[in-house]
């Protein structure tokens, strides 16, 4: 099966395309993977080259993976991390025209806008096009919960207020959220969640918090998260086994001593 991924990409480390497009390959699919950004790492080094790219250069690559007839053959689109409002305007025009040709791909928005600890880190105005424009077109939201916060407009930190924020996304177009990363008022000491909501369910994942924090966790999350789904998993399981899958290569990671993720291991 074929996932299109449009998120960042960088040269070293594992953030976006290159959190993501490696699982989703080891799990059997074919990934066509169109970079928003060109970036030598991730923002947290003393240095970083490269850019975010144009958004004429997004839209004609985008337009040559309709030239291969990419989006007719797709099961999944992800998006993520757009870089500029621009780039999110091309993006959107793309869906728009994918859809057009099959209705049937899962559409998973990764609204990639910022983390509690570092705060808002995209330019303005990307709240507002993921908002109004890329969340209500998708099947599935997977934010985190700073992230959701700045979506509805209001932080949630209890399962209600987590269902009235998927409830309100949902009047926007989709009734599915994931949101990872999350610490809620009966959260256990030392744990993290991942809760999942659907149909006014809501399934809980808690799993411990690790001392380490490196980059990319959620583009990788998305990535197993997809390919759980595509082989039949519900949106329930499907979130349940990607954050697992996530926390072993967090302890690996931590066990390695390494400051980029360690996907690749036994």
């Amino acid at each position: 099966m074929q996932v299109i991924s449009i998120q960042s990409q960088v040269v070293h480390g594992h953030v976006g395309n290159s959190a993501a497009v490696y699982p989703l390959q080891a799990a059997g699919f074919e990934v066509a993977a169109v970079p928003t950004t060109l970036l030598s790492n991730h923002p947290h080094y003393p240095t970083m080259r490269g850019r975010v790219l144009e958004a004429d250069l997004v839209a004609d690559l985008l337009l040559g993976v309709e030239e291969r007839q990419l989006p007719q053959q797709a099961a999944a689109i992800l998006t993520g991390y757009m870089g500029s409002v621009g780039n999110a305007s091309v993006v959107v025009d793309f869906l728009r025209r994918a859809r057009r040709l099959n209705p049937d791909f899962v559409l998973i928005c990764d609204p990639v806008i910022g983390d509690d600890d570092l705060g808002v880190f995209v330019e303005d105005g990307l709240i507002e096009r993921f908002r109004d424009e890329l969340t209500p077109m998708a099947d599935i939201v997977t934010p985190n919960q700073f992230e959701l916060g700045r979506l509805v407009g209001e932080r949630p930190d209890t399962v209600e207020g987590l269902r009235a924020a998927a409830d309100q996304l949902g009047r926007r177009g989709t009734g599915r959220v994931v949101v990872t990363g999350c610490v809620l008022v009966d959260t256990r000491d030392g744990e993290v969640e991942t809760v999942a909501l659907e149909g006014g369910k809501a399934h809980r994942t808690s799993i411990p918090r690790l001392p380490i924090r490196p980059s990319g966790t959620g583009d990788l999350f998305t990535a197993f998260m997809t390919t759980w789904l595509l082989k039949g998993a519900s949106l329930a399981g499907a979130a349940e086994r990607a954050t697992r899958d996530v926390q072993r290569v967090l302890r690996r990671t931590l066990d390695a001593g390494a400051f980029e993720m360690r996907i690749i291991g036994d």
